[in-house]
């Protein structure tokens, strides 16, 4: 309870500073704002080891596309992924739901690292043009999409639907995808409380090549993430 609290108190501070730290990068240029997500990355793992005693292995890092475009597809269990995997891909580009954008000075930054927002579970004019933004990114820059395709944070053993979005923007980018699976629900859940001394595997899987019918693609991405979280758990 106390490693918790201490863990809660440090981390958030620590993004608050570093947020605070960064504020200049505003008006600098986008590459300025990613480095501070990359620290923000580092922070989050090193106060999940200090506090937590949590180890943090990664698995298949062999599997990392080099000098190809791609996007990645993440399960989602907590906050940890959107920290963390700043530390390993090159500034992610973000799909988030649109109530973040809206915070004061943290929705500044993601707009300003191009972080693309939607509406979770509506049909509007802007969400049907989510594909089109995230192929002009894709193209302009060498950047990977990063996309949580179960929409929202889940809990370890959870099986949620992957969304049919995530189909559109394989069939739209025509890009290799990077699928990942993370177990990070083991120590920060999306509704309890954070355990200590246990381990988060970052597992970075096989790539699935572009040309597949997007259904395919879609139950093959849900298989092999899925699959991967039951080993790990």
């Amino acid at each position: 309870m106390i490693r918790s609290f201490l863990f809660k108190i440090f981390f958030f501070l620590g993004i608050i500073i570093i947020s605070i730290i960064y504020l200049p990068s505003l008006f600098m240029k986008q590459k300025v704002v990613i480095s501070g997500g990359k620290l923000m990355g580092y922070w989050c793992a090193l106060c999940l080891k200090l506090f937590l005693s949590t180890d943090i292995r990664i698995l298949g890092e062999e599997n990392i596309i080099t000098q190809k475009k791609f996007f990645i597809a993440c399960s989602h269990q907590s906050i940890f992924e959107t920290f963390f995997l700043q530390t390993i891909f090159n500034g992610p580009v973000f799909i988030l739901k649109k109530e973040l954008i809206k915070i004061p000075i943290f929705g500044n930054y993601l707009k300003k690292i191009g972080a693309i927002s939607i509406e979770r579970n509506k049909t509007t004019k802007e969400n049907l043009g989510f594909t089109e933004k995230i192929y002009k990114i894709s193209n302009d820059t060498d950047r990977p999409v990063l996309i949580f395709p179960q929409g929202t944070r889940t809990k370890p053993g959870e099986f949620v639907q992957f969304k049919k979005g995530v189909g559109r923007i394989y069939n739209e980018l025509n890009i290799k995808c990077q699928p990942i699976a993370i177990n990070s629900g083991n120590v920060w859940p999306k509704d309890g409380q954070l355990k200590a001394n246990k381990t988060i595997t970052v597992s970075i899987l096989p790539s699935i090549n572009e040309g597949l019918e997007k259904d395919i693609f879609l139950n093959l991405l849900e298989k092999e993430i899925y699959n991967e979280l039951n080993k790990l758990n």
